[in-house]
């Protein structure tokens, strides 16, 4: 039998940076919860926007469009830097190493990983 190819939960075929990209994030999000600090969940995260502690914000894809204009125009006022993660909001708990949810989360610090370098190029 011929090889599969790869794809993403619609179908559609993924190219090799799109998967690595991925992949990459993944990584350093793991390393970033057990090194560094991070807190998850909406209220939290516009905590530590509030009080300019958060180096990075994240948000899945499914996060709901009020509280994601929300985040957006808070990190846009503190100068932020906010990722948007390219999967569902149980793909993002799933890779911050966590059995629920996570909508949102901030990082505020990387500890060893080097997220916030990588994101930013």
């Amino acid at each position: 039998t011929a090889p599969r190819k790869k794809t993403d939960k619609k179908g559609n075929n993924m190219t090799k940076k799109q998967k690595k990209q991925g992949e990459n994030i993944n990584q350093k999000l793991q390393l970033v919860m057990k090194s560094g600090k991070a807190v998850l969940g909406h209220r939290q995260t516009l905590k530590t926007i509030r009080a300019a502690r958060a180096k990075m914000v994240i948000i899945s894809k499914n996060c709901p469009a009020l509280r994601k204009s929300e985040i957006e125009y808070y990190c846009m006022l503190s100068k932020t830097f906010l990722h948007h993660y390219d999967g569902s909001n149980t793909e993002l708990g799933t890779a911050c190493g966590r059995l629920f949810r996570v909508g949102c989360m901030s990082i505020t610090s990387a500890g060893d990983s080097d997220i916030l370098h990588m994101i930013q190029k």
